[in-house]
């Protein structure tokens, strides 16, 4: 494996009619923090839950740690660390006796089992709540303590399956500290399943999902890259005429995507363009915007359309 926590090769997963993962390939670093990105229906949860060695592929492979999550599932668990998008708390337990059954699941007992809850407690910022009800704490401390019990077990990797759902802008925050305290201080690789675009944005790396199939794969600096320098985006009410004419009288490579015209700036020198492109396109057009590529704009290059953020 080298310098690999997770490999994925040629991974393929079919439910009836309906291919949900077509050949995926992606690797994971030690201590970095990755993302499957995608709309509903991409295959993020299928992929999740094959990893989590909760599904079989019908083909391909999977290598975590150096194990196969489908002929050494029991190795491969040993080594996770999972958090799943639905809550799997005892909301009737406090936080303490959750972790304390959790490692109960994994042979752990007496004094070290003690001693290893007040540490990932006092990590996570929850020790002072260590026998509140899970009930009574807000969204962001109880996903505290959903991290807290994936990380009890000393795990190699950590699955969170869109980790942030539910949660405010400062627990996302906070969230996100965990996550860079966890790799750096346990050197943990971290993947996420997510369709939040701005999250992503903050991995190290990020494997693009759509329609069971790889659309890109690289650190999200290389993706925006590729875009080009500027993104201009045009709102009008006829979209095929705007870009039928900023192609055929100002050489522009624009394309409709839903109803608006979006138009790539590879040198980064899209300011100088939009005076002009009010000029001659004038009331015919509602709005002009300009922007640095995104990750939005990656999924919109490869595959023609919006992204949907939605969740699997």
């Amino acid at each position: 494996m080298g310098d690999l926590s997770i490999e994925v090769s040629d991974l393929t997963k079919t439910f009836g009619d309906r291919k949900a993962l077509d050949r995926v390939c992606f690797r994971v670093e030690h201590k970095h923090i990755a993302a499957l990105l995608g709309p509903n229906g991409g295959g993020k949860t299928t992929l999740f839950r094959i990893l989590a060695t909760l599904l079989q592929p019908d083909s391909g492979s999977a290598r975590i740690c150096g194990f196969d999550p489908v002929t050494a599932p029991d190795r491969v668990r040993r080594t996770l660390g999972v958090v799943f998008q639905s809550p799997s708390l005892d909301k009737k337990l406090t936080a303490a006796e959750n972790l304390r059954h959790h490692g109960h699941l994994f042979g752990m007992r007496g004094r070290s089992l003690e001693r290893r809850i007040g540490v990932m407690l006092e990590k996570f910022n929850i020790d002072d709540r260590a026998n509140d009800r899970v009930e009574t704490l807000s969204g962001g401390l109880a996903r505290r303590v959903e991290i807290a019990k994936g990380m009890l077990s000393s795990p190699s990797v950590l699955l969170l399956d869109e980790p942030s759902t539910g949660l405010d802008p400062a627990a996302r925050l906070e969230l996100w500290r965990q996550l860079d305290e966890v790799r750096t201080s346990d050197g943990v690789a971290v993947l996420m399943t997510t369709h939040i675009l701005d999250e992503a944005e903050r991995c190290d790396r990020v494997t693009i999902l759509d329609e069971g199939k790889v659309v890109a794969d690289d650190s999200p600096a290389a993706l925006k890259a590729q875009v080009g320098g500027a993104v201009i985006t045009i709102e009008a009410n006829k979209p095929q005429e705007v870009a039928a004419r900023a192609h055929s009288e100002l050489n522009l490579p624009a394309e409709v995507v839903g109803q608006s015209v979006r138009i790539e700036s590879p040198d980064g020198n899209g300011a100088a363009l939009i005076p002009r492109l009010a000029e001659i396109f004038g009331d015919g057009v509602h709005a002009i915007t300009l922007g640095h590529p995104t990750l939005e704009d990656v999924f919109i290059r490869r595959t023609g359309r919006n992204f949907v953020r939605e969740v699997d």
